[in-house]
Protein backbone atom coordinates (compact mmCIF):
# COMPACT_ATOMS: atom_id res chain seq x y z
CA UNK A 1 0.00 0.00 0.00
CA UNK A 2 2.77 2.54 0.78
CA UNK A 3 4.27 1.79 -2.64
CA UNK A 4 0.96 2.68 -4.29
CA UNK A 5 0.79 5.96 -2.36
CA UNK A 6 4.35 6.84 -3.31
CA UNK A 7 3.62 6.17 -7.01
CA UNK A 8 0.44 8.25 -6.88
CA UNK A 9 2.29 11.12 -5.25
CA UNK A 10 5.06 10.90 -7.85
CA UNK A 11 2.74 10.89 -10.87
CA UNK A 12 0.64 13.75 -9.50
CA UNK A 13 3.62 16.09 -9.22
CA UNK A 14 3.57 19.07 -11.52
CA UNK A 15 6.58 20.17 -13.48
CA UNK A 16 8.27 23.33 -12.13
CA UNK A 17 6.36 26.41 -13.26
CA UNK A 18 5.22 29.90 -12.19
CA UNK A 19 2.16 31.03 -14.09
CA UNK A 20 2.08 34.23 -12.02
CA UNK A 21 5.60 35.17 -13.19
CA UNK A 22 4.71 34.33 -16.80
CA UNK A 23 1.65 36.58 -16.62
CA UNK A 24 3.68 39.35 -14.97
CA UNK A 25 6.24 39.26 -17.81
CA UNK A 26 3.53 39.53 -20.47
CA UNK A 27 1.66 42.21 -18.53
CA UNK A 28 4.86 44.26 -18.20
CA UNK A 29 5.43 44.07 -21.96
CA UNK A 30 1.87 45.24 -22.69
CA UNK A 31 2.15 48.08 -20.15
CA UNK A 32 5.56 49.30 -21.31
CA UNK A 33 7.02 47.97 -24.58
CA UNK A 34 10.42 49.48 -23.73
CA UNK A 35 11.13 46.45 -21.53
CA UNK A 36 10.86 43.99 -24.43
CA UNK A 37 14.56 44.36 -25.26
CA UNK A 38 15.47 43.27 -21.73
CA UNK A 39 13.13 40.29 -21.78
CA UNK A 40 14.16 38.80 -25.15
CA UNK A 41 17.73 38.57 -23.89
CA UNK A 42 16.53 36.34 -21.05
CA UNK A 43 13.57 34.33 -22.34
CA UNK A 44 12.71 32.29 -25.41
CA UNK A 45 9.11 31.36 -26.33
CA UNK A 46 9.59 27.74 -25.24
CA UNK A 47 10.45 28.93 -21.70
CA UNK A 48 6.76 29.61 -21.08
CA UNK A 49 4.85 26.67 -19.60
CA UNK A 50 1.26 27.69 -20.38
CA UNK A 51 0.47 27.36 -24.09
CA UNK A 52 -1.51 30.61 -24.25
CA UNK A 53 1.32 32.55 -22.61
CA UNK A 54 3.82 30.93 -24.96
CA UNK A 55 1.79 31.95 -28.03
CA UNK A 56 1.52 35.56 -26.87
CA UNK A 57 5.23 35.82 -26.12
CA UNK A 58 6.17 34.14 -29.39
CA UNK A 59 4.12 36.79 -31.22
CA UNK A 60 5.83 39.60 -29.31
CA UNK A 61 9.22 37.94 -29.92
CA UNK A 62 8.69 37.92 -33.69
CA UNK A 63 7.38 41.50 -33.71
CA UNK A 64 10.47 42.67 -31.83
CA UNK A 65 12.80 40.95 -34.31
CA UNK A 66 11.22 42.97 -37.13
CA UNK A 67 11.13 46.25 -35.13
CA UNK A 68 7.32 46.42 -35.20
CA UNK A 69 5.45 48.58 -32.65
CA UNK A 70 4.31 46.55 -29.65
CA UNK A 71 1.13 47.34 -27.65
CA UNK A 72 -2.08 45.53 -26.82
CA UNK A 73 -3.74 46.50 -30.13
CA UNK A 74 -0.84 45.47 -32.41
CA UNK A 75 -0.24 42.24 -30.48
CA UNK A 76 -3.92 41.28 -30.75
CA UNK A 77 -3.72 41.92 -34.49
CA UNK A 78 -0.68 39.67 -34.87
CA UNK A 79 -2.28 36.98 -32.75
CA UNK A 80 -5.15 36.92 -35.26
CA UNK A 81 -2.72 36.68 -38.19
CA UNK A 82 -0.84 33.81 -36.56
CA UNK A 83 -3.97 31.86 -35.67
CA UNK A 84 -3.49 32.24 -31.92
CA UNK A 85 -6.68 34.28 -31.40
CA UNK A 86 -9.92 33.18 -29.74
CA UNK A 87 -12.69 35.81 -29.84
CA UNK A 88 -14.23 34.54 -26.61
CA UNK A 89 -11.12 34.47 -24.43
CA UNK A 90 -8.09 36.27 -25.91
CA UNK A 91 -9.18 39.94 -25.52
CA UNK A 92 -10.29 39.36 -21.94
CA UNK A 93 -7.09 37.51 -21.06
CA UNK A 94 -4.96 40.34 -22.47
CA UNK A 95 -6.86 42.88 -20.32
CA UNK A 96 -6.37 40.62 -17.31
CA UNK A 97 -2.61 40.51 -17.90
CA UNK A 98 -2.41 44.30 -17.80
CA UNK A 99 -4.65 44.58 -14.73
CA UNK A 100 -2.76 42.10 -12.54
CA UNK A 101 0.66 43.63 -13.29
CA UNK A 102 1.25 46.64 -11.03
CA UNK A 103 4.43 47.87 -12.74
CA UNK A 104 6.88 46.93 -15.49
CA UNK A 105 9.85 47.97 -13.33
CA UNK A 106 10.37 44.41 -12.03
CA UNK A 107 10.16 42.67 -15.39
CA UNK A 108 13.74 41.31 -15.22
CA UNK A 109 12.94 39.68 -11.88
CA UNK A 110 9.78 38.11 -13.31
CA UNK A 111 11.68 36.91 -16.38
CA UNK A 112 14.37 35.38 -14.17
CA UNK A 113 11.73 33.31 -12.34
CA UNK A 114 10.27 32.08 -15.64
CA UNK A 115 13.74 31.19 -16.92
CA UNK A 116 14.63 29.28 -13.74
CA UNK A 117 11.44 27.22 -13.91
CA UNK A 118 12.06 26.45 -17.60
CA UNK A 119 15.62 25.36 -16.78
CA UNK A 120 14.37 23.06 -14.03
CA UNK A 121 11.87 21.48 -16.44
CA UNK A 122 14.59 20.99 -19.02
CA UNK A 123 16.89 19.50 -16.38
CA UNK A 124 14.16 17.07 -15.35
CA UNK A 125 13.67 15.99 -18.97
CA UNK A 126 17.42 15.65 -19.50
CA UNK A 127 17.81 13.53 -16.37
CA UNK A 128 15.03 11.25 -17.61
CA UNK A 129 16.68 10.95 -21.04
CA UNK A 130 20.08 10.13 -19.47
CA UNK A 131 18.47 7.54 -17.22
CA UNK A 132 16.78 5.92 -20.22
CA UNK A 133 20.05 5.83 -22.19
CA UNK A 134 21.84 4.14 -19.30
CA UNK A 135 19.07 1.57 -18.69
CA UNK A 136 18.85 0.68 -22.39
CA UNK A 137 22.67 0.64 -22.67
CA UNK A 138 22.57 2.74 -25.86
CA UNK A 139 26.30 2.59 -26.61
CA UNK A 140 29.38 2.23 -24.45
CA UNK A 141 29.57 3.74 -20.97
CA UNK A 142 32.03 6.32 -22.33
CA UNK A 143 29.75 7.39 -25.19
CA UNK A 144 26.72 7.62 -22.86
CA UNK A 145 28.73 9.72 -20.40
CA UNK A 146 29.86 12.01 -23.24
CA UNK A 147 26.27 12.39 -24.43
CA UNK A 148 25.11 13.11 -20.88
CA UNK A 149 27.78 15.78 -20.42
CA UNK A 150 26.81 17.38 -23.73
CA UNK A 151 23.15 17.50 -22.74
CA UNK A 152 23.85 19.07 -19.35
CA UNK A 153 26.36 21.51 -20.85
CA UNK A 154 23.76 22.42 -23.48
CA UNK A 155 21.34 23.35 -20.69
CA UNK A 156 23.96 25.56 -19.03
CA UNK A 157 24.52 27.40 -22.32
CA UNK A 158 20.81 27.64 -22.97
CA UNK A 159 20.85 25.31 -25.99
CA UNK A 160 18.22 22.68 -26.66
CA UNK A 161 20.26 20.65 -29.12
CA UNK A 162 17.62 17.92 -29.38
CA UNK A 163 14.81 20.23 -30.42
CA UNK A 164 13.77 22.00 -33.59
CA UNK A 165 14.15 25.77 -33.28
CA UNK A 166 11.73 28.21 -34.87
CA UNK A 167 13.12 30.41 -37.63
CA UNK A 168 11.81 33.48 -35.79
CA UNK A 169 14.00 32.65 -32.80
CA UNK A 170 16.99 32.11 -35.07
CA UNK A 171 16.33 35.45 -36.77
CA UNK A 172 16.44 37.30 -33.45
CA UNK A 173 19.84 35.71 -32.71
CA UNK A 174 21.05 36.58 -36.21
CA UNK A 175 19.93 40.21 -35.85
CA UNK A 176 21.81 40.40 -32.54
CA UNK A 177 24.95 38.99 -34.15
CA UNK A 178 24.71 41.42 -37.07
CA UNK A 179 24.27 44.29 -34.65
CA UNK A 180 27.43 43.25 -32.78
CA UNK A 181 29.36 43.10 -36.04
CA UNK A 182 28.12 46.53 -37.14
CA UNK A 183 29.28 48.10 -33.86
CA UNK A 184 32.67 46.38 -33.86
CA UNK A 185 35.81 48.32 -34.76
CA UNK A 186 37.31 45.24 -36.42
CA UNK A 187 36.88 44.61 -40.13
CA UNK A 188 36.77 40.83 -39.60
CA UNK A 189 33.98 38.95 -37.77
CA UNK A 190 36.20 36.31 -36.14
CA UNK A 191 39.05 36.35 -33.65
CA UNK A 192 42.30 37.68 -35.17
CA UNK A 193 45.13 35.29 -35.97
CA UNK A 194 47.66 38.13 -35.90
CA UNK A 195 48.48 37.53 -39.58
CA UNK A 196 46.78 40.39 -41.42
CA UNK A 197 46.47 38.88 -44.89
CA UNK A 198 45.35 35.51 -43.55
CA UNK A 199 42.65 37.20 -41.46
CA UNK A 200 41.33 38.98 -44.54
CA UNK A 201 41.23 35.73 -46.49
CA UNK A 202 39.43 33.61 -43.85
CA UNK A 203 37.60 36.44 -41.98
CA UNK A 204 39.36 35.52 -38.75
CA UNK A 205 38.64 32.51 -36.55
CA UNK A 206 34.88 32.14 -36.31
CA UNK A 207 32.90 30.42 -33.57
CA UNK A 208 32.02 26.73 -34.10
CA UNK A 209 34.46 26.44 -37.03
CA UNK A 210 36.90 23.55 -37.43
CA UNK A 211 40.09 24.87 -39.03
CA UNK A 212 42.62 22.33 -40.30
CA UNK A 213 46.24 23.49 -40.68
CA UNK A 214 48.09 20.85 -42.67
CA UNK A 215 51.67 20.52 -43.89
CA UNK A 216 54.58 18.19 -44.34
CA UNK A 217 56.94 17.89 -41.35
CA UNK A 218 59.23 20.88 -40.81
CA UNK A 219 56.95 23.49 -42.41
CA UNK A 220 55.97 25.12 -39.11
CA UNK A 221 52.52 23.76 -38.21
CA UNK A 222 53.05 23.87 -34.46
CA UNK A 223 54.72 27.28 -34.64
CA UNK A 224 51.92 28.98 -36.55
CA UNK A 225 49.36 27.37 -34.24
CA UNK A 226 51.18 28.68 -31.15
CA UNK A 227 51.48 32.15 -32.73
CA UNK A 228 47.74 32.23 -33.43
CA UNK A 229 46.93 30.91 -29.95
CA UNK A 230 49.01 33.61 -28.24
CA UNK A 231 47.55 36.36 -30.41
CA UNK A 232 43.95 35.31 -29.68
CA UNK A 233 44.72 35.16 -25.95
CA UNK A 234 46.16 38.69 -25.98
CA UNK A 235 43.68 40.28 -28.40
CA UNK A 236 40.46 38.84 -26.95
CA UNK A 237 41.48 38.34 -23.30
CA UNK A 238 39.80 34.94 -23.47
CA UNK A 239 40.93 31.53 -22.27
CA UNK A 240 42.69 29.47 -24.95
CA UNK A 241 43.58 25.77 -24.74
CA UNK A 242 46.45 23.94 -26.45
CA UNK A 243 46.44 20.14 -26.53
CA UNK A 244 49.84 18.79 -27.58
CA UNK A 245 50.13 15.07 -28.27
CA UNK A 246 53.74 15.40 -29.41
CA UNK A 247 55.66 18.05 -27.44
CA UNK A 248 56.00 18.67 -23.70
CA UNK A 249 54.61 21.71 -21.88
CA UNK A 250 58.14 23.02 -21.35
CA UNK A 251 59.00 22.80 -25.06
CA UNK A 252 55.82 24.65 -25.98
CA UNK A 253 56.48 27.31 -23.34
CA UNK A 254 60.01 27.79 -24.68
CA UNK A 255 58.68 28.33 -28.21
CA UNK A 256 56.12 30.84 -26.98
CA UNK A 257 58.81 32.67 -25.02
CA UNK A 258 61.18 32.79 -28.01
CA UNK A 259 58.45 34.22 -30.22
CA UNK A 260 57.25 36.76 -27.67
CA UNK A 261 60.74 37.96 -26.65
CA UNK A 262 62.42 37.75 -30.08
CA UNK A 263 65.31 35.91 -28.43
CA UNK A 264 66.97 33.24 -30.57
CA UNK A 265 65.59 29.82 -29.63
CA UNK A 266 69.12 28.35 -29.64
CA UNK A 267 70.00 30.67 -26.77
CA UNK A 268 66.98 29.50 -24.82
CA UNK A 269 67.90 25.87 -25.52
CA UNK A 270 71.54 26.24 -24.41
CA UNK A 271 70.95 28.85 -21.70
CA UNK A 272 73.66 31.13 -23.14
CA UNK A 273 71.83 34.38 -22.52
CA UNK A 274 73.37 37.83 -22.12
CA UNK A 275 71.94 40.64 -19.99
CA UNK A 276 69.82 42.03 -22.83
CA UNK A 277 68.35 38.56 -23.49
CA UNK A 278 67.40 38.17 -19.83
CA UNK A 279 65.64 41.51 -19.88
CA UNK A 280 63.73 40.56 -23.02
CA UNK A 281 62.55 37.20 -21.71
CA UNK A 282 61.57 38.74 -18.36
CA UNK A 283 59.29 41.21 -20.14
CA UNK A 284 57.93 38.48 -22.46
CA UNK A 285 57.35 36.07 -19.59
CA UNK A 286 55.40 38.72 -17.71
CA UNK A 287 53.24 39.45 -20.77
CA UNK A 288 52.50 35.75 -21.39
CA UNK A 289 51.70 35.17 -17.72
CA UNK A 290 48.95 37.78 -17.94
CA UNK A 291 47.16 35.73 -20.61
CA UNK A 292 44.99 32.69 -19.88
CA UNK A 293 46.74 30.04 -21.97
CA UNK A 294 46.10 26.47 -20.81
CA UNK A 295 48.36 23.63 -22.01
CA UNK A 296 47.96 19.84 -21.89
CA UNK A 297 50.67 17.42 -23.06
CA UNK A 298 48.76 14.19 -22.43
CA UNK A 299 49.72 12.05 -25.46
CA UNK A 300 46.72 9.70 -25.13
CA UNK A 301 43.92 12.23 -24.66
CA UNK A 302 40.75 11.72 -26.72
CA UNK A 303 38.33 14.27 -28.14
CA UNK A 304 35.79 13.23 -25.50
CA UNK A 305 38.27 14.04 -22.73
CA UNK A 306 39.23 17.35 -24.39
CA UNK A 307 35.57 18.27 -24.63
CA UNK A 308 34.98 17.48 -20.97
CA UNK A 309 38.00 19.57 -19.87
CA UNK A 310 37.06 22.55 -22.04
CA UNK A 311 33.45 22.58 -20.83
CA UNK A 312 34.79 23.53 -17.41
CA UNK A 313 36.65 26.58 -18.73
CA UNK A 314 34.93 29.94 -18.49
CA UNK A 315 35.24 32.50 -21.30
CA UNK A 316 36.78 29.99 -23.71
CA UNK A 317 37.95 31.55 -26.97
CA UNK A 318 39.99 28.94 -28.91
CA UNK A 319 41.11 25.31 -28.86
CA UNK A 320 44.22 24.04 -30.67
CA UNK A 321 45.02 20.33 -31.14
CA UNK A 322 48.48 19.16 -32.26
CA UNK A 323 47.94 16.90 -34.14
CA UNK A 324 45.12 14.82 -35.66
CA UNK A 325 46.96 11.64 -36.68
CA UNK A 326 48.28 11.11 -33.12
CA UNK A 327 44.81 11.13 -31.59
CA UNK A 328 42.91 8.09 -30.34
CA UNK A 329 39.26 7.24 -29.91
CA UNK A 330 37.57 7.54 -26.52
CA UNK A 331 37.22 3.74 -26.32
CA UNK A 332 40.95 3.17 -26.80
CA UNK A 333 40.79 -0.60 -26.34
CA UNK A 334 39.01 -1.05 -29.67
CA UNK A 335 41.20 1.17 -31.82
CA UNK A 336 43.64 -1.53 -32.88
CA UNK A 337 40.89 -3.53 -34.55
CA UNK A 338 39.59 -0.53 -36.47
CA UNK A 339 40.62 0.67 -39.88
CA UNK A 340 42.78 3.76 -39.23
CA UNK A 341 40.96 5.72 -41.95
CA UNK A 342 37.66 5.13 -40.15
CA UNK A 343 39.18 6.12 -36.81
CA UNK A 344 40.54 9.40 -38.20
CA UNK A 345 37.17 10.10 -39.83
CA UNK A 346 35.45 9.54 -36.49
CA UNK A 347 37.92 11.81 -34.67
CA UNK A 348 37.54 14.50 -37.34
CA UNK A 349 33.77 14.45 -36.94
CA UNK A 350 34.11 14.56 -33.13
CA UNK A 351 36.31 17.67 -33.40
CA UNK A 352 33.68 19.44 -35.51
CA UNK A 353 30.97 18.48 -33.02
CA UNK A 354 33.16 19.82 -30.18
CA UNK A 355 33.61 23.14 -31.99
CA UNK A 356 29.85 23.42 -32.42
CA UNK A 357 29.01 22.28 -28.87
CA UNK A 358 31.45 24.71 -27.24
CA UNK A 359 30.76 27.44 -29.83
CA UNK A 360 34.47 28.25 -30.27
CA UNK A 361 36.89 27.86 -33.18
CA UNK A 362 38.93 24.66 -33.06
CA UNK A 363 42.28 24.51 -34.89
CA UNK A 364 43.56 21.01 -35.54
CA UNK A 365 46.94 20.34 -37.09
CA UNK A 366 47.29 17.52 -39.61
CA UNK A 367 50.05 15.75 -41.46
CA UNK A 368 50.07 15.60 -45.25
CA UNK A 369 50.95 12.46 -47.18
CA UNK A 370 54.17 12.08 -49.15
CA UNK A 371 52.30 12.44 -52.46
CA UNK A 372 53.49 16.02 -52.92
CA UNK A 373 57.14 14.93 -52.64
CA UNK A 374 56.88 13.08 -55.95
CA UNK A 375 55.45 16.03 -57.88
CA UNK A 376 57.45 18.68 -59.70
CA UNK A 377 55.40 21.38 -57.99
CA UNK A 378 55.51 20.30 -54.37
CA UNK A 379 52.76 22.62 -53.21
CA UNK A 380 50.21 20.51 -51.33
CA UNK A 381 46.70 19.70 -52.54
CA UNK A 382 43.54 18.79 -50.63
CA UNK A 383 43.97 15.21 -51.79
CA UNK A 384 47.24 15.07 -49.80
CA UNK A 385 45.42 15.08 -46.44
CA UNK A 386 46.47 11.85 -44.79
CA UNK A 387 44.19 8.92 -44.01
CA UNK A 388 40.77 10.41 -44.52
CA UNK A 389 38.72 12.43 -46.96
CA UNK A 390 36.40 13.08 -44.00
CA UNK A 391 38.87 15.70 -42.74
CA UNK A 392 38.18 17.80 -45.81
CA UNK A 393 34.45 17.24 -45.43
CA UNK A 394 34.25 18.18 -41.74
CA UNK A 395 36.57 21.20 -41.90
CA UNK A 396 35.22 24.70 -42.43
CA UNK A 397 38.65 25.81 -43.57
CA UNK A 398 41.74 23.92 -44.68
CA UNK A 399 45.01 25.88 -44.64
CA UNK A 400 48.12 24.18 -46.02
CA UNK A 401 51.64 25.51 -45.46
CA UNK A 402 54.38 25.53 -48.09
CA UNK A 403 57.88 27.03 -47.97
CA UNK A 404 59.75 27.02 -51.27
CA UNK A 405 63.14 27.40 -49.58
CA UNK A 406 62.58 24.04 -47.87
CA UNK A 407 62.86 22.33 -51.27
CA UNK A 408 64.76 24.95 -53.27
CA UNK A 409 67.59 26.51 -51.21
CA UNK A 410 68.37 29.05 -53.94
CA UNK A 411 64.84 30.38 -54.30
CA UNK A 412 64.30 34.14 -54.27
CA UNK A 413 61.63 33.74 -51.58
CA UNK A 414 63.76 32.98 -48.55
CA UNK A 415 61.87 32.54 -45.25
CA UNK A 416 58.52 33.10 -46.94
CA UNK A 417 55.65 30.74 -46.17
CA UNK A 418 52.62 30.32 -48.40
CA UNK A 419 49.35 29.76 -46.52
CA UNK A 420 47.29 27.95 -49.14
CA UNK A 421 43.62 28.27 -48.16
CA UNK A 422 42.33 25.25 -50.08
CA UNK A 423 38.86 25.25 -48.50
CA UNK A 424 37.10 28.31 -47.15
CA UNK A 425 33.45 28.39 -46.10
CA UNK A 426 33.72 32.11 -45.31
CA UNK A 427 35.18 33.25 -48.62
CA UNK A 428 37.17 32.31 -51.66
CA UNK A 429 40.10 29.88 -51.59
CA UNK A 430 43.48 31.39 -52.35
CA UNK A 431 47.04 31.86 -51.16
CA UNK A 432 48.53 34.45 -48.82
CA UNK A 433 52.19 34.82 -47.92
CA UNK A 434 53.64 35.38 -44.45
CA UNK A 435 57.14 35.87 -43.09
CA UNK A 436 58.81 32.85 -41.47
CA UNK A 437 61.32 33.65 -38.71
CA UNK A 438 62.86 30.28 -37.79
CA UNK A 439 65.25 31.59 -35.14
CA UNK A 440 62.29 32.91 -33.10
CA UNK A 441 59.80 30.15 -33.96
CA UNK A 442 57.35 32.72 -35.29
CA UNK A 443 55.39 33.86 -38.30
CA UNK A 444 54.65 37.53 -38.98
CA UNK A 445 53.06 39.75 -41.62
CA UNK A 446 55.02 39.98 -44.84
CA UNK A 447 55.86 43.62 -45.57
CA UNK A 448 56.22 44.36 -49.25
CA UNK A 449 58.41 47.34 -50.12
CA UNK A 450 57.64 49.14 -53.37
CA UNK A 451 60.17 51.35 -55.12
Amino acid sequence: MPDTMDYTELTSRQLPQSLEAEQAVLGSILIDSRCVGDVVGILKPEDFYLRQNREIYETVYRMFSYSLPIDVVTVLGKLKENGFYDEATTPGYMRQLMEITPTAANVKHYAGIVRDKALLRALSKTATDINEMAIREEGTASSILDSAERKVFGLRRGNADDELERIGTIMVKLFGHLNELSQSDSDIPGAPTGLRDLDRKINGLNKSDLIIIAARPGMGKTTIALNILANVAKATRKTVAFFSLEMSREQLAARLLSCESAVDNNKLTTGRLDQEDWEKIAIASSALSQTDIRVSDNPTISVTEMNALCRRLDNLGLIVVDYLQLMTRADKDSRSAENRVNVVAEISRALKIMAKDLNVPVICLSQLSRASEGRTDKRPLLSDLRESGAIEQDADQVIMLYRDDYYNPNTAEQNVCECIVAKNRHGEPGTVKVQWRPQFFSFSNLDTIHS
